[in-house]
């Protein structure tokens, strides 16, 4: 692991216009790769009127232990439907009408 895979995810970023990039690794990231990532800048989410660093670096051991990424949280996608109610009564029979 190095400096020049964390440069790379950089770039992609940039290139792909991306809001932000994760990179999750099994060993701890060096000093040069914080940098970095520090250098790509902030994501701005004019939804939640916060800043989010844009290149953020996490170990397996880190997400296990409940240390993710710092993401925006996501607005509810939908919302649940109100469950509909029908009126009891009588099934008709097969071949039965009305």
């Amino acid at each position: 692991m190095s400096s020049l895979q964390v440069r790379d995810l950089v770039g992609v970023v940039e290139r792909e216009q991306a809001a932000m990039g994760l990179f999750i690794s099994l060993e701890p990231p060096t000093r040069d790769m914080r940098q970095e990532a520090a250098g790509a800048g902030f994501f701005h989410s004019d939804l939640w009127a916060r800043e989010f660093p844009k290149v953020q670096l996490r170990t397996v051991g880190e997400m296990l232990s409940g240390n993710g990424f710092e993401l925006p949280p996501r607005p509810a996608d939908y919302q649940p439907a109100q469950r509909v109610r029908r009126p009891q009564g009588r099934q008709a029979r097969l071949g039965e009408t009305g």
